[in-house]
């Protein structure tokens, strides 16, 4: 492996792009790439490392997409990054060199249900097929169904190392050992500070327990920073919402949501802080835009990002994004940055009001690209109902009780691993409070569009 100090430059396409994640992994969606130099396949992290894999003798010889494992339902609950199979590189002997989880490297894979979209499709909306196709190695497509599965030892692979996995986790591997570690030392301090009567191993236990709300704080605080800090390309225009006068919006909407053309990419970020990007050529790139238009009355609905085989890849709800003042204009500067020609599109048996996406493809999509419900988004920014889970934060303060009298003890350790577990306490309650009444008292509130203050308001700084 090999690691690349120089900042982000454009990739010459076919470029694999990440899911789209929220602001705590969003350099990822930035920086990690899957694509072609030549006749190698390069993986590459966040940290701009790269994994090299030659084809030819003693590299890689062909591609084959292996589908999800068992029943369709129990994969999407238990194993969501294999909902839509896995691409597996192979090389000499039938060796598994590389595994790409296809869900881990489709931009809207949050937006789209499996129903929806085929693992042969979502092959090709990943630009998975491009890759394997310009490396010109042979692609073979299992049937559901098959036992040929990832990781399955084969007689030509007892004893080689498992292949890489190209798969990218909501939290990265050092925030799960802190915590596992924190854990087993507020248990293991606990059992010998009672057992053996020692005050500093009950203060180890507080420490550790403490450690849990730390790490979270550190990956947000990081996550915080590197998001603003990180280079990026200049954008060619920069859309944010125009919604119609009358409109209900929240301030969260036309704070957060925007959509920005680089020389590149395609850059969507939603009403809950998701970034995801999108080429801008070949077969998966955006090469098109769709007025969506109801065709009894005329009135536009949306706008579709659809790529090169005619694939809806993005939705915007009309009234939100162009309906306002100015809003035909932007619509009109984003079709030019983009270089595409915009088209009229009716859609049939469209239901009335203003969710009239009910039934597209997209539909989670223009859901999260419109001021959403108030309960719903705070349950999707909130950091333990969205990422962590919403228990913890009920169990971590309700562990942090068993060593809190310490504040009134009369040692040292006793009186530190009091303090600790008061800190616990704030820490993991403090953040979910304050998030919460920002978000009752401000975000989320609802109010009604006028044509000044739709104006001032989608002129205001993104905030993630």
């Amino acid at each position: 492996m090999t690691e690349r100090r120089e900042t982000v430059a454009q990739l010459a396409e076919p470029v694999v792009r990440p899911r789209g994640m929220l602001p705590h992994r969003v350099l990822l969606v930035r920086r990690a790439r899957l694509y072609t130099d030549g006749q190698t396949l390069v993986l590459r992290d966040q940290r701009l490392r790269e994994r090299r894999y030659e084809t030819g003798p003693g590299g890689i010889r062909r591609a084959v997409l292996v589908p999800p494992q068992g029943d369709l339902w129990e994969v999407v609950a238990r194993r969501p990054a294999e909902r839509w199979g896995t691409l597996v590189f192979r090389g000499d002997g039938d060796r598994d060199v590389l595994s790409v989880p296809l869900a881990e490297w489709l931009p809207e894979g949050s937006a789209v249900g499996v129903a929806e979209l085929s693992p042969s499709e979502c092959l090709s909306r990943t630009g998975l097929r491009a890759v394997v196709k310009t490396l010109g190695i042979p692609l073979e497509e299992k049937p559901h169904g098959s036992q040929n599965a990832i990781g399955a030892v084969r007689p030509s692979d007892r004893g080689a190392v498992r292949p890489v996995r190209a798969g990218h986790a909501d939290l990265p591997h050092w925030h799960g050992w802190a915590r596992g570690a924190g854990l087993f030392a507020w248990f293991v301090g606990l059992v010998v500070g009672f057992a053996a009567d020692s005050d500093w191993a009950l203060t180890m236990a507080a420490f550790g327990l403490f450690l849990i709300p730390s790490v979270d704080g550190v990956l947000r605080a990081q996550g915080w920073w590197r998001s603003r800090t990180d280079v990026a390309e200049p954008s060619v225009v920069e859309i944010r919402p125009r919604p119609a006068a009358g409109t209900q919006t929240t301030r969260r909407f036309l704070r957060t949501a925007v959509v920005r053309v680089t020389p590149g990419e395609v850059v969507l970020t939603n009403t809950i802080g998701e970034e995801r990007r999108l080429g801008r050529t070949g077969p998966h790139g955006v090469t098109g835009l769709v007025n969506l238009v109801a065709p009894k009355i005329g009135e536009r609905l949306g706008v579709e990002f659809r790529d090169g085989a005619g694939r809806a890849r993005a939705l915007l709800p009309h009234r939100y994004w162009f309906a306002g003042p100015g809003g035909s204009e932007r619509l009109a500067a984003l079709t030019a940055a983009l270089g595409v020609t915009a088209v009229d599109e009716d859609v049939r048996n469209a239901p009335d009001g203003d969710v009239w996406w009910r039934g597209h493809p997209l539909a989670a999509d223009a859901r999260r690209m419109s001021p959403m419900e108030a309960e719903a988004a705070r349950k999707e920014t909130d950091w333990h109902r969205s990422v962590i889970g919403g228990k913890e934060l009920i169990v971590v303060p309700f562990l942090a009780l068993v060593l809190l009298t310490g504040l009134f003890g009369h040692t040292v350790p006793v009186f530190l691993a009091g303090l600790l577990s008061a800190l616990t306490v704030v820490a993991v309650l403090g953040p979910a409070l304050v998030g919460s009444l920002i978000s009752r008292l401000s975000l989320d509130t609802v109010r009604q569009s006028t044509l000044e203050s739709s104006t001032h308001r989608a002129e205001e700084p993104e905030s993630l």
